[in-house]
């Protein structure tokens, strides 16, 4: 048995290819640790997304970085003592992921962690804490383009336990898209901005949110759609703040509604690193307003830019908007198939510790 673990919005796109091509020989067990409860950042992503009902859910719900990852922790460990999995997989970078990681490894438990090796050299942002200390516990890094491998290397990792098997957030993008662009609702007719964000550097300082909400409302040429994380709303009310009439604010899309959403933008403006990646696919303008990103392709592209200083963002936003390519760029092993690489790296993987 292999247990699959999910907790946060973008853990679902990623997991749900490499369930459907594991091989039935295979038993797989869904554990959702519940990082995030909203209903349309959770269960409404295991809905359109086909993702058969978890098999645990730990319903750790929101706490401190601390906290979460301590009760992520006691609850799987609880888990697994129930009945011991013969592997774990982990994605990305959220809290679940290094959470369920240590206790694997404390039972012996091979972990193998899907996206490994991204890096944004910025120690301030838990998800690069994360991720460094997912990879030095895991015993199979699958990576999504090459300079993760040049990181983990570097990092003193194996090359024997490096498989580059593409991006598998990109295989559920493009297995659906169709779908939304049939199904989803439209945000406007209108030329759009979309908005993203959640990272704490941008939406735990009042001063810095207030800043950014200022400068989206200077979109002129622009409506602004800005599909709030619950955090972000709640810091919003707690500190009275101020929302340009420009910007419709509101919760969280559901995935189909997003990705539509995302692919009729005319620019997409964010902090999340899976967003940066989609809109590279999809060839829509993105500015990230971050100081570093863990998606260096997305800079090399030209189909995302970095925005530290928030006072930038009207420039960026038109600068990208300019800069459009006519087609999506070709990215390597971003073609939808990462999910069939991925499982059969797990099952030869597994196989071998058999």
């Amino acid at each position: 048995m292999i247990d699959v673990v999910c907790g946060a919005r973008p853990n679902f796109m990623k997991v749900d290819p490499i369930i459907r091509n594991m091989d039935p020989a295979f038993e797989i067990r869904i554990v959702h640790t519940g990082q995030h409860y909203d209903h349309a950042m959770s269960q409404s992503f295991f809905d359109e997304l086909g993702l058969p009902r978890p098999d645990i859910n730990l319903e750790v719900g929101s706490a401190s970085i601390t906290v979460q990852t301590a009760t992520i922790m006691k609850r799987y460990e609880d888990a697994i003592l129930n009945r011991m999995p013969d592997a774990v997989v982990v994605v990305g970078d959220v809290n679940s992921t290094l959470a369920c990681s240590l206790v694997a490894v404390r039972y012996g438990i091979p972990v193998i962690h899907v996206e490994a090796g991204l890096r944004s050299f910025d120690r301030c942002m838990p998800e690069e804490i994360n991720r460094i200390l997912t990879d030095q516990l895991a015993g199979l890094l699958l990576i999504t383009s090459s300079e993760a491998r040049d990181n983990l290397l570097a990092e003193g990792k194996s090359s024997e336990m490096i498989r580059l098997v593409g991006n598998p957030m990109i295989d559920t993008l493009l297995r659906l898209m169709p779908v939304a662009m049939e199904s989803a609702e439209r945000l406007s007719e209108n030329p759009f901005a979309l908005v993203t964000l959640h990272r704490p550097s941008n939406v735990d300082d009042p001063r810095r949110l207030s800043a950014i909400l200022e400068a989206l409302g200077d979109l002129t040429e622009l409506e602004v759609f800005f599909p709030a994380h619950p955090r972000t709303l709640g810091h919003i009310e707690e500190w009275d703040i101020t929302i340009p009439d420009r910007i419709s604010i509101g919760k969280p899309l559901t995935y189909l509604n997003f990705i539509r959403a995302q692919a009729e933008a005319s620019v997409v403006i964010t902090d999340s690193g899976g967003v940066q990646e989609e809109t590279s696919v999809l060839g829509v303008p993105c500015v990230t307003v971050r100081t570093s990103t863990e998606r260096p392709v997305t800079l090399e592209l030209g189909t995302n830019i970095l925005c530290p200083d928030v006072s930038g963002i009207v420039e960026a936003a038109a600068k990208q908007i300019k800069n459009r390519p006519e087609l999506p760029p070709e990215i390597p092993l971003w073609d939808g198939k990462a999910g069939i690489r991925i499982a059969a790296s797990i099952e030869n993987y597994i196989g071998a510790k058999r």
